[in-house]
């Protein structure tokens, strides 16, 4: 401990590392907030350690520059790293990590049973087309990415074309229906992208809400104190996974791996969501792995609160969900029984009945609207 605390800097190379002791001990003894941890990104501890100035433990150049860094690097910037990684310590013990893996195995097997896939066939869907049409009053839920429009390598790339933009206003303008559409996009771009059609924007998977006739608000009161603490994290993978970006939302952060190579992506993919989970065990924050993106986004807002909510509005006799990731899954189980859900894609879900893609939803729209 005394070695520690009177070293200004210190130099954790192994080659490869299951947990390193040493560099938590380091940071631990630092109660000043000074120190500079240079730690080896084959070390376990890097996963977690992600304020630590990472270095290729065989690339002797780049030790050098580490070095040379941690010795010129301001003491505010240390105390801002190591305040960071202290907190993180701190907070996720062993007994936490071990309460969330038996609680995460128990759900497994109630969450199993679930997941079956039944394809919504021809007589379903005139029984789901009857029902919308004699029904009085009817809420349409819609996810927009996967759902309504194919994916793209950007995000900015997925705009809505023209035949879209006349199938929501359709739907739209039929008698006593809601249309909801509930995206993981910011607001700004569903503003920009919708702002023209009678219908109501949910924004961020239920953060934002802009009902008809109505400004943007937010549902409850939200922070991003967490935002500072976990962006590093991020922005370490992707250094490590060329293709991948960073979309920073107000109130969420969302790693993008779609045009990133498959097989490497995957790989870091589940790593980031191990640290994650491990990072994130004491900070009010959800994470979701969808369709190439893992998100991050304050607890207690999705799109299943969202949709009850909107529900609870009216007096609805027709109730319809689609959507196509794992953040459609809240929706369809907030939903009543006798309302429809429609996973998009043959994958396991909670939803009543899948689709193929994105075409099969537009033509069940165009079917509703006689089309």
């Amino acid at each position: 401990v005394l070695l520690y605390s009177v070293s200004d800097v210190a130099l954790v190379t192994p080659l490869i590392d299951g947990m390193n002791l040493i560099a938590k001990e380091y940071i631990s003894t630092r109660v000043d907030g000074t120190g500079v941890l240079i730690l080896s990104e084959m070390a376990g501890a890097a996963k977690e350690l992600g304020e630590a100035i990472l270095i290729n433990p065989n690339h002797k150049i780049e030790i050098a520059d580490a070095i040379k860094k941690a010795l010129e690097m301001p003491l505010e910037e240390q105390k801002r790293r190591n305040r960071i990684m202290q907190e993180r310590l701190n907070n996720y013990s062993v007994i936490k990590w071990a309460n969330n893996f038996i609680s995460e195995l128990l759900e497994l097997k109630e969450e199993q049973k679930s997941f079956n896939a039944k394809l919504l066939s021809s007589s379903l869907k005139e029984e789901l087309i009857k029902n919308f049409k004699t029904a009085k009053s009817r809420i349409i839920f819609l996810d927009y990415d996967g759902t309504l429009v194919p994916f793209a390598d950007r995000p900015e790339e997925a705009k809505p074309d023209e035949e879209l933009i006349q199938l929501l206003k359709e739907l739209s303008e039929y008698q006593s229906t809601e249309v909801i559409l509930i995206s993981g996009r910011d607001k700004d771009t569903l503003e920009n992208w919708f702002s023209t059609l009678d219908i109501t924007l949910v924004a961020e998977h239920g953060i934002w809400i802009k009902e008809k006739d109505m400004d943007w608000r937010i549902i409850k009161p939200l922070n991003t104190d967490w935002k500072p603490k976990l962006l590093p994290i991020l922005k370490l993978y992707v250094d490590r996974v060329p293709g991948s970006f960073i979309e920073e939302k107000d109130f969420s952060l969302v790693w993008h791996y779609r045009k990133a190579d498959p097989e490497l992506a995957s790989v870091r993919a589940k790593e980031l969501m191990d640290d994650l989970i491990l990072l994130t065990a004491n900070i009010d924050v959800q994470i979701r792995q969808g369709n190439k993106v893992i998100e991050v986004k304050n607890a207690g807002v999705d799109k299943g609160s969202i949709g009850r909510y909107l529900i609870s509005k009216g007096q609805y006799d027709f109730i319809l969900a689609i959507g196509d990731d794992w953040t459609d899954e809240d929706l369809f189980n907030a939903l009543p029984p006798n309302a429809y859900s429609i996973k998009v894609g043959i994958a396991p879900s909670s939803a009543k009945f899948n689709v193929r893609d994105y075409i099969d939803v537009r033509n069940l729209i165009k079917q509703i609207l006689n089309k």
